[in-house]
């Protein structure tokens, strides 16, 4: 019988392969957009609960299932609430000045937070290119952690001073930012530590009567040029890396106390949503408890636009 064949794998785009060296990547803010209609954030931090089932009615138009009940696998996603910490004001795509209008407790086990916040109204520059803000979570409304997680958003306004202006100091929540049917998820894949060539970069195994190994590359590269290419399969780090998932649908969303979906006993290797949730089709990078971002889809498609499902049942 033959052997079977497949391609490689680990993708020599992601240059160098080593861990991320935050646990929320950065974003590029200049092409993500929201809808055009409303104020609102561009980016909101959300914990991933875990997978699970949903039972659901297929809306789609022109669908095979349209108007059926349907199973799909889905990723339940902790969204709590989050706090501005500062506004920041560019000018030439530089910083002109950063403006602290928060010192909560939550912001001492990050950052030295300064004991007294200042005023928007007075410190506020008075010409300006570009306003954002660094927002962070409040981990203390869920039952995972009790140190926030920060981030730079991008804003979408007509008047972004004035709107930056109605958030300092308020709690803002899923619902303030959830006007999108589709997202775009930002965060690290799993850790898998230091693994061989074969895991991390899909080589097949040498035959067992091989002298140096079975598991390891057939050779590094020529005596001359006296180089070892990056593009040689070797050993190293595999998962942490910075990834996004695009157009990712969202099913539903909710709080605790307007319906609780958190199984007997709560998720595996998480515990009880406590705070609000947001419900996603498909899967999403990353362990339970991993922090990502979630953006508004930069590059929607039409196939993932027109899904239309209402949720029925969530099987955890």
């Amino acid at each position: 019988m033959a052997g079977g064949t497949k391609p490689r794998f680990g993708s020599l785009q992601f240059w160098p392969r080593k861990r991320a060296e935050k646990q929320i990547p950065s974003v590029n803010w200049s092409v993500v957009k929201g809808d055009g209609k409303t104020d609102s954030l561009l980016g909101f931090i959300a914990y991933k609960a875990g997978m699970g089932t949903a039972l659901v009615k297929d809306m789609t138009d022109k669908s095979m299932t349209q108007n059926k009940k349907i199973y799909i696998p889905i990723t339940i996603l902790e969204v709590p609430n989050m706090k501005i910490y500062s506004v920041r004001f560019y000018k030439n795509g530089k910083v002109l000045k950063d403006v602290v209008v928060s010192n909560d407790k939550e912001l001492k086990r990050i950052i030295l937070a300064p004991k007294q916040p200042q005023n928007l109204d007075e410190k506020a520059p008075k010409e300006f290119e570009d306003i954002r803000v660094i927002a962070y979570s409040i981990p203390s409304q869920t039952a995972i952690k009790k140190s926030p997680d920060i981030i730079e958003l991008a804003i979408e306004a007509k008047d972004k001073l004035a709107f930056v202006k109605s958030l300092v100091g308020k709690e803002i929540s899923l619902k303030d930012f959830l006007k999108y049917q589709l997202l775009d998820i930002r965060g690290l894949t799993k850790g898998k530590g230091l693994v061989g060539p074969v895991k991390r970069m899909g080589i097949g195994l040498k035959s067992h009567k091989s002298e140096k190994g079975v598991r390891r590359p057939g050779t590094l590269g020529p005596w001359h040029p006296a180089h070892t290419s990056f593009r040689v399969a070797q050993a190293g780090q595999l998962g942490m890396f910075s990834r996004v998932i695009y157009n990712n649908k969202v099913v539903g969303s909710g709080t605790i106390a307007e319906k609780n979906i958190n199984p007997k006993g709560g998720l595996k290797q998480y515990g009880n949503i406590k705070s609000a949730y947001l419900i996603l089709k498909g899967s999403v990078q990353g362990p339970q408890k991993r922090q990502v971002l979630l953006t508004p889809s930069f590059r929607p498609t039409k196939s993932m636009a027109k899904k239309k499902y209402e949720l029925v049942e969530v099987e955890l």
